[in-house]
C-alpha cells in the first residue's frame, strides 16, 4: 500500500501536533480561569449596564472556550487511543493540511461541509 504524502503523519507532525494541542489546552484552561476571576470581581457591579454587556461577554467566551477545551482533550484522547486523523463520518483519514490548521478537526473538509451545509 503506497502511503498518501497529503493524509499521512510523521511522527515529527504527530508530536509537534500534540504539543499544539496541549498549547491549546493551557491557553483554554487560562482564558477559563481569567473569565471566571473576572466574573467575581464585578459582581458588586451587576446591576450597571455596562457590567451586565460585559457579562454576556464573559459568559459567550466561556462557552466557546469550553467548547474549543473539550474539542482538544478529544483529540488529545483520539491521539492516545491511536484514532487521531480519522473522520469521525466516513472514516476516511483527515488530510495532513487540514490538522496542520485544525489539530482537533474531527472530519475531513468534505465531511465538515455536509455538517456545515446540514445546520
Amino acid at each position: 500500500m503506497v502511503e498518501d504524502p497529503h493524509t499521512t503523519l510523521s511522527v515529527e507532525d504527530f508530536a509537534a501536533l500534540r504539543e499544539n494541542l496541549h498549547e491549546q489546552r493551557l491557553f483554554r484552561q487560562e482564558q477559563l480561569q481569567q473569565l471566571s476571576d473576572a466574573a467575581t470581581t464585578r459582581l458588586d457591579a451587576a446591576l450597571d449596564r455596562q457590567a451586565a454587556a460585559q457579562t454576556e461577554v464573559r459568559v459567550k467566551l466561556a462557552a466557546s472556550a469550553r467548547m474549543v477545551l473539550a474539542d482538544v482533550e478529544a483529540a488529545l484522547e483520539r491521539m492516545d487511543e491511536g484514532r487521531y486523523g480519522t473522520c469521525h463520518l466516513c472514516r476516511g483519514p483527515i488530510a495532513r493540511e487540514r490538522l496542520m490548521i485544525v489539530p482537533q478537526a474531527r472530519y475531513c473538509a468534505r465531511c465538515q461541509q455536509v455538517r456545515e451545509a446540514g445546520r
